[in-house]
C-alpha cells in the first residue's frame, strides 16, 4: 500500500470524531468492559454504601470536622494525627508510581472517578437515547416532542445521579442518617446542603458536560506518566506488524489470501473510545487505558475467525520480540519496579505501624495569659492552666496527673481519684499549680507535667503515661 493510499484512511479514521464536538462513543461489550463493570459497581458500592453503616451505635466512617474527630470503625483520629494523613499520601503516590510503572494506565481506565462517573453518564445516554449512531441521528434532528421527551428524561436521570451523589459525599460528613431526612424536611444545616449541592454540581459539569474534556486537559496524570512509562510498561498497543497494511475485504476471505493485515479497517477501535483517539496512531498520552477498543477490536477478529490480540494489553518490548506477553517476570523484575515498590512498602509499613501504636490520648496544656501569677490564699504563688485532654478511643478513659519541678509543687483541679473523659470527646479542663514564693523568683521555670491513662476499670497497672513541659511564671 503506497503513502497516498494511507492518508485517506486516516483521515477518515480521524474524522469519525471531528475535533470541537461531542464525542458518542459506541457501547462496547466484552470481558473488558465486564470488568469494567465489575469495579464501578464494586466502587461504587462502597462509596455510595458506606456512610449508611453503622458501627458501635455510630456511623462506621464519619469524618465529623466540626467535632475535630475522624471515625474509622474502631479507630478515632483527631488534629494531632494529621501526620498520619501525610503517611497516607505517600503510600498513595509511591503506589500510583509502582502501579504506573507496571500496568500503565489501568486506574485511570477502570478506578478513577471521573471515568467511573462519566462511564454512569454514557450508560445513561445510552439506556435513554440508544446507541451511537441513533444518538447522533437524535443530535441532528429538529427539536419536537420526541426529542424534547427523550432529552428530558435523561437530563432527569442524570439530576437524579448527581444529587444522589452530592447528598452521599455530604453524608461522610454528616450523619446521613440524620442529613437526609433533614434534607427532604427542610431542616438540613445550610453547610451540608451546599457541600451536597457543590458536590452534586460537580458530578454534572464533570462526568455529563466536559467528560473527556477532563482527560485530556484537565488532569495533570497524563503528562507526566512518561516519566514512569518505558519499554516494559504495560499498555494498549496496535500491533502494526500485523494489522498492516490494512483494508477491507470480504468475510469469506482467508486469511492471508488478500495480501492485507488483519486489521479489515472497521474504524470499531475508534467508535467506542471514550477520548475519541485512534489507538493504531501509536501511544499517545490521551489513552486512559479502558480497553473499549480491545474489546471492540476482538468481536470484529471473532466474526473474521481471525486470532484475537491485534490489539491489547502488551509492552513496546513484546512488540519488537525482546520477549512473549507470558513472560511477567520481565516486566515486574526491573530496577524501577523495585524502587518504587520498595518506598512503597516502607512507607506502607511506617503508616501500620503508627497507626496501631499511636497514643489514643492527647493532652494539650495552655497557659492562661490573663494572669500570669498571683498569690492565692495559702500565700503560694499560683499560675493557672486550661489542659485540652482528647480521648481518641472508643473507650471512656481515666486521666489523673501529677507535676514536678519545685521541692513543693501542687497542683489542684483535677480530682484525687482522676477525671473520666468519654470516649472520643474533647475535655477542657481549668487547672492552678501553685508553689512557695522562695522557690519560684521572677521569671520563667521549666515544669513537667505527668499524665496516666487508662480505660474505666481497668487496674492502675494497665495505665499509660504522657509528660508535657510547660512553665511556671514566678515574681
Amino acid at each position: 500500500m503506497t503513502d497516498a493510499n494511507k492518508t485517506p484512511k486516516s483521515r477518515k479514521v480521524i474524522e469519525i470524531h471531528p475535533e470541537g464536538q461531542r464525542i458518542h462513543p459506541k457501547k462496547a461489550e466484552g470481558r473488558f468492559a465486564k470488568l469494567r463493570l465489575a469495579v464501578l459497581a464494586a466502587t461504587q458500592l462502597f462509596f455510595y454504601g458506606m456512610p449508611w453503616l453503622m458501627w458501635h451505635g455510630r456511623q462506621a466512617v464519619w469524618f465529623d470536622i466540626p467535632g475535630r474527630h475522624f471515625y474509622i470503625f474502631d479507630m478515632v483520629l483527631v488534629p494531632n494525627d494529621l501526620l498520619f494523613l501525610s503517611g497516607l499520601l505517600m503510600v498513595c503516590a509511591f503506589g500510583l508510581f509502582w502501579w504506573t510503572t507496571i500496568a500503565g494506565r489501568l486506574w485511570c481506565g477502570y478506578a478513577c472517578p471521573q471515568t467511573v462517573y462519566t462511564e454512569i453518564m454514557l450508560w445513561i445516554d445510552h439506556l435513554v437515547e440508544g446507541d451511537r449512531n441513533q444518538r447522533l441521528k437524535l443530535e441532528k434532528s429538529p427539536w419536537n416532542l420526541h426529542k424534547i421527551r427523550v432529552k428530558l428524561t435523561k437530563y432527569l436521570l442524570i439530576a437524579a445521579v448527581a444529587g444522589w451523589t452530592g447528598i452521599t459525599f455530604a453524608g461522610w460528613f454528616v450523619p446521613i442518617r440524620e442529613f437526609v431526612p433533614a434534607l427532604f424536611a427542610g431542616t438540613a444545616g445550610f453547610g451540608a446542603v451546599l457541600t451536597a449541592a457543590i458536590y452534586a454540581g460537580f458530578t454534572w459539569l464533570l462526568g455529563h458536560i466536559m467528560r473527556e474534556k477532563v482527560c485530556l486537559h484537565m488532569c495533570p496524570y497524563a503528562r507526566f506518566q512518561s516519566a514512569m512509562f518505558d519499554h516494559d510498561t504495560l499498555i494498549i498497543s496496535y500491533d502494526e506488524a500485523r494489522g498492516e497494511p490494512r483494508g477491507a475485504r470480504k468475510k469469506t476471505a482467508q486469511r492471508g489470501e488478500t495480501g492485507l493485515g488483519d486489521c479489515i479497517n472497521c474504524n470499531m477501535c475508534v467508535q467506542v473510545c471514550p477520548v475519541g483517539i485512534d489507538i493504531r496512531e501509536g501511544l499517545q498520552y490521551q489513552c486512559i487505558g479502558c480497553a473499549a477498543c480491545i474489546d471492540a477490536c476482538d468481536e470484529i477478529m471473532d466474526k473474521m475467525a481471525y486470532p484475537r490480540g491485534l490489539i491489547r494489553y502488551t509492552t513496546e518490548a513484546v512488540l519488537k520480540h525482546e520477549y512473549t506477553d507470558a513472560d511477567i517476570k520481565k516486566r515486574l523484575l526491573r530496577p524501577k519496579v523495585a524502587l518504587y515498590g520498595g518506598f512503597l512498602g516502607i512507607a506502607a509499613i511506617g503508616l501500620v505501624v503508627g497507626l496501631f501504636t499511636r497514643q489514643t490520648m492527647h493532652i494539650d496544656i495552655i497557659k492562661d495569659r490573663g494572669v500570669m501569677v498571683r498569690e492565692n490564699k495559702l500565700g503560694m504563688l499560683e499560675n493557672a492552666y486550661r489542659l485540652n485532654i482528647n480521648n481518641a478511643s472508643e473507650q471512656p478513659q481515666i486521666v489523673s496527673a501529677v507535676v514536678r519541678g519545685f521541692e513543693d509543687i501542687r497542683l489542684n483541679g483535677l480530682p484525687e481519684q482522676g477525671l473520666e473523659i468519654p470516649g472520643g470527646e474533647l475535655v477542657s479542663v481549668p487547672v492552678q499549680v501553685s508553689t512557695q514564693p522562695e522557690y519560684a523568683d521572677r521569671g520563667s521555670h521549666p515544669i513537667e507535667f505527668e499524665f496516666r491513662y487508662r480505660p474505666a476499670g481497668a487496674p492502675e497497672n494497665q495505665a499509660r503515661t504522657i509528660r508535657e513541659k510547660a512553665s511556671f511564671i514566678g515574681e
